[in-house]
């Protein structure tokens, strides 16, 4: 307690410190400008390994132990700077800093909020797991090999540590977040088994030192394992329901995504928007019928008939075991069509570098991107691509169904280009550090699902016709249809208690997804709150923007640069790059 109570005052000293009426001289962006640096340099402080993920390799061989005191050191640090923030005349600073404050603020009372009414950190045992900081520290060139084994030897000493306390925070925990803690917790000791051994192969390390690192590797991996094995064993007769309820719903969205929307608002457009691509989907399916279905009457009923045609395209999709080399193949041409059309600006010194799914990642999402942070800019992003081996043959087909001919390519302007890598490269470049370690995930998924109307609309696909086949437009609406269910799911879920069975039907019948998809969603949904959310919301903001843009600008709006301008701010919410974009 005495520890406790002295690094809280060290906090509130560093309040006082920051405070501009301490100070007499420099403007209050100067003031705003140095309180930043010492925000960082104490934020990461904090949380190292937060600090690694985004390039700052300072306190790499430090691994915080989740207890009791450390959450006490976390809500010290989140008071002191509120009371800093306070300090600060947030009208006297230029629009920049205004935002940062904001984008601080937020996330200083998202933290406060997480630890004193979430407490995720009790009911969640997935949110134990050290494999994903380990893994980066091997697979990243930031510093020599032979120093992140270093760094990688003093960061283990924790993690038994770690792992004790995780199981005396855990009460009463959810299900199926225990089930993810064991199924990722298994398949994460491989970074201490296998691949720490291939990297000491490779390093200049002595015989004596990498014997240390093997036994202390052991000793992590039995850790994990045996938290995994404790977790299989906990007796829980009553777990908590994965379901996050309306009220802590309602602040998590509001802290999460920070739109100018309610959490309940963008249910309602996610409702309308429903219904308005039914109808586009429906006039695609009159029009591509007599192509493919010839002379065979159509259903009478509109969704029955817009799913025979969804079902007719997708039988052209790849074989399982070429699925990966697939979206290799993809990548380039979509290079080559952003730079035909001038679009935007790609940075060919970044490397892009597809991959197998890693095992301490599997269990959530089937394509997703790792993205160096703003101190590793040189770093690679890993487009992470989940393996269909082992599955039964039913499964893999529905699956390569679902992402078919046409959704692999949306997929991958998603997930690549000129989508999530895009636009975290630039994030990266932004001015602001504030806003590339405290990015907006509605801006990020926003920006990736608006990249995929904005590549449609440009014609891609089209070849020599200049413009998007009717069959890309409906598998792209299909996929639009995606990302707006995905609001409709999580919050009819989390809020109206909506049931599996109910879930799978509109998720089928609805929304024209595989069975293995909309089992695969279910599942997200019951692990994840409000991150289902973030695609409708930032794409809706993004491209009312574009629209009002282009109606005020006329014949001066340029595409190419809307683009590089709006993605210049970093990963801010949509609603702050709205009110800067409008005032230039």
């Amino acid at each position: 307690m005495k520890k406790i109570l002295a690094v809280a005052f060290c906090y509130a000293a560093f309040a006082a410190c920051n405070n501009p009426a301490n100070k007499n001289m420099g403007t209050q962006d100067t003031q705003f400008d140095g309180y930043k640096e010492r925000f960082i340099e104490s934020l990461w402080k904090l949380n190292p390994g937060w600090a690694s993920s985004v390039g700052y390799h300072k306190y790499d061989s430090v691994l915080v132990v989740p207890d009791e005191a450390n959450r006490s050191v976390e809500l010290a640090f989140d008071k002191a700077n509120l009371d800093s923030l306070k300090g600060f005349d947030i009208n006297a600073l230029s629009d920049n800093n205004k935002t940062d404050y904001k984008m601080i603020e937020n996330q200083l009372r998202s933290s406060e909020w997480a630890i004193n009414e979430e407490k995720a950190y009790e009911w969640n045992p997935a949110s134990y797991n050290v494999a994903e900081g380990f893994a980066n520290m091997l697979s990243n060139d930031y510093d020599s090999l032979d120093t992140r084994l270093h760094n990688f030897y003093l960061r283990m000493a924790s993690v038994p540590a770690y792992y004790e306390a995780a199981k005396k925070n855990i009460k009463n925990p959810t299900t199926e977040h225990t089930q993810l803690a064991i199924d990722q917790n298994g398949g994460g000791t491989s970074v201490f088994e296998k691949d720490l051994q291939d990297a000491l192969a490779k390093s200049h390390i002595d015989a004596k030192e990498k014997e240390a690192i093997t036994a202390r590797a052991k000793e992590a991996a039995n850790a994990m394992k045996g938290y995994a094995d404790w977790l299989k064993q906990l007796k829980n007769d009553n777990p908590r329901s994965f379901r996050l309820g309306k009220e802590l719903y309602a602040k998590k969205f509001d802290f999460e995504i920070q739109s100018g929307y309610s959490a309940e608002q963008i249910f309602d457009k996610a409702v309308q928007h429903k219904k308005e691509l039914h109808e586009k989907m429906f006039a695609l399916t009159k029009q591509l019928w007599p192509k493919y279905c010839g002379n065979k009457a159509m259903p009478a009923d509109t969704l029955v008939a817009i799913k025979q045609m969804i079902d007719t395209l997708s039988i052209n999709h790849v074989q399982p075991d070429s699925f990966q080399a697939a979206i290799e193949k993809q990548i380039p041409e979509l290079v080559a069509f952003i730079k035909a059309k001038n679009l935007i600006y790609l940075d060919p010194s970044k490397p892009l570098v597809v991959r197998k799914e890693p095992a301490y990642m599997a269990g959530v999402a089937g394509a997703s991107i790792n993205a160096p942070g703003p101190y590793d800019k040189n770093g690679n992003t890993y487009y992470n691509v989940g393996s269909l081996a082992g599955w039964p043959k039913e499964k893999a087909e529905s699956y390569l169904r679902e992402y078919n001919h046409y959704i692999m390519q949306i997929l991958n302007i998603h997930e690549a280009i000129p989508g999530h890598y895009t636009q975290l490269i630039y994030s990266n470049q932004s001015p602001s550090i504030i806003k590339s370690i405290l990015g907006n995930n509605a801006m990020i998924e926003g920006w990736a699902v608006y990249a995929e109307r904005m590549m449609l609309e440009s014609g891609y696909g089209g070849g020599n016709t200049g413009q998007a086949p009717p069959e890309m437009w409906l598998m792209y609406y299909k996929w639009n249809l995606r990302s707006t269910c995905n609001t409709i799911l999580d919050y009819r879920v989390h809020v109206k208690n909506m049931s599996k069975e109910e879930a799978i039907h509109m998720l089928v019948n609805e929304a024209f997804q595989q069975q293995a998809e909309a089992e695969g969603k279910w599942k997200r949904v019951s692990l994840t709150q409000v991150q289902l959310c973030c695609y409708f919301t930032g794409y809706t903001e993004i491209y009312d923007l574009r629209e009002e843009l282009k109606k005020k600008l006329g014949d001066k709006f340029n595409l190419k640069q809307f683009h590089e301008k709006f993605l210049s701010y970093g990963s801010t919410p949509v609603k702050y790059i709205r009110e800067l974009m409008e005032k230039e």
